[in-house]
């Protein structure tokens, strides 16, 4: 360890990506990217904007055709749009814009990894509050928070969608702190949490372009919130760098915004596809928790789940397990194109025998 690394460094413990191996054979199920490729008109959208020779310029520090585009698309105005590059940005412009150190947040136990590593980084106080033994949420748990709260719905890795309700009352018990719902999955899940954005002050709601709008690679991630929110996280930006976005990511994600015809097709398509695994997988004796994100959470209930990742990783198909204690018996498997899918299944009935 260096010598010269601050006490921020030191005290850091990154977060761990899912395994990106490159071979061209191989099936990852590991990382929840989309398994179909972005709009056409995206691809259109990001040569249009080669074309117009301006990567010499810098690129507008406010993004607001993609802010108005995303506006458009959930009836708000671009004032209650943020915009960042890849939602882990957002996520860390929020933890800096809204928790306080010294004031300890809350998360669920079984949440995004990010969130420690977030608290830890900028020294933020937290308690990881216990699920409910099926992996819900304890709700009344996240009530009286003293520095705020954030959880993702749908949940991840757990995959479970809490009803609205729900969010809707820990925003009620938590007046005067801010309630950030991490909604990386929402769309293929129930309603979002912005429905409610009106209504309450406190709410921060965060998603992404890289499941959903399968544009993992360009890292457009989005906030929506009241103006006086999407204020504090410009501030902090902005102290950053005012180019979070560049032209090509900036006009790709604009047009994935505008064909709604692609983004509801793609999406209902891998939902189809996550119910008909769901049933396979309990066909091959996995317990599958309900699930309304575009992975499943899978237990294995005759083999160690370790040994089936690692067996399906010599086979050439990754998925993700974690060595947590809490949920280390368990696979997080991502939903890929029918295919991928059926070549899963062959495999798992191969290691089964």
């Amino acid at each position: 360890m260096s010598r010269f690394l601050s006490t921020v460094a030191l005290r850091t413990e990154p977060y761990v990506p899912g395994e990106q191996l490159n071979q061209p054979d191989i099936i990852k199920l590991n990382t929840n990217e989309n398994p179909y490729p972005p709009s056409p008109k995206v691809l259109e959208a990001i040569h249009g904007a080669l074309d117009e020779n301006t990567l010499q310029l810098y690129p507008s520090p406010t993004v607001d055709p993609l802010r108005q585009a995303i506006a458009n698309t959930y009836s708000l105005t671009k004032e209650h749009v943020f915009v960042g590059n890849g939602s882990d940005e957002v996520l860390a412009f929020a933890f800096m814009a809204f928790f306080e150190p010294g004031k300890t947040i809350k998360f669920p136990e079984i949440s995004y990894s990010f969130y420690p590593v977030y608290s830890k980084i900028f020294n933020i106080s937290y308690e990881q509050v216990p699920m409910n033994d099926n992996f819900t949420l304890a709700k009344e748990q996240f009530f009286n928070s003293e520095g705020g709260v954030i959880l993702p719905n749908p949940n991840a890795p757990t995959s479970i969608y809490e009803e609205l309700s729900g969010i809707e009352e820990i925003l009620q018990q938590n007046p005067d702190q801010i309630v950030i719902i991490d909604e990386a999955y929402i769309d293929f899940a129930g309603p979002s949490a912005m429905k409610l954005i009106d209504r309450y002050d406190n709410l921060l709601v965060i998603q992404t372009t890289s499941k959903s709008r399968a544009l993992a690679g360009l890292r457009v991630g989005f906030a929506l919130g009241q103006p006086a929110l999407i204020d504090g996280l410009t501030r902090i930006k902005d102290s950053f760098n005012s180019y979070t976005i560049d032209r090509l990511a900036m006009a790709g994600a604009t047009a994935a915004f505008e064909d709604h015809a692609y983004f509801s097709e793609s999406t209902k398509k891998i939902i189809r596809t996550r119910e008909y695994t769901v049933e396979r997988l309990k066909e091959l004796e996995f317990n599958v928790l309900p699930s309304d994100a575009n992975f499943v959470f899978a237990k294995p209930r005759t083999q160690d789940a370790k040994v089936v990742y690692e067996q399906l990783k010599a086979r050439g198909i990754l998925v993700r397990h974690f060595d947590s204690a809490l949920i280390k018996d368990y696979l997080r498997i991502t939903i890929g194109t029918d295919e991928q899918m059926e070549t899963l299944f062959t495999v798992l009935k191969q290691l089964h025998k």
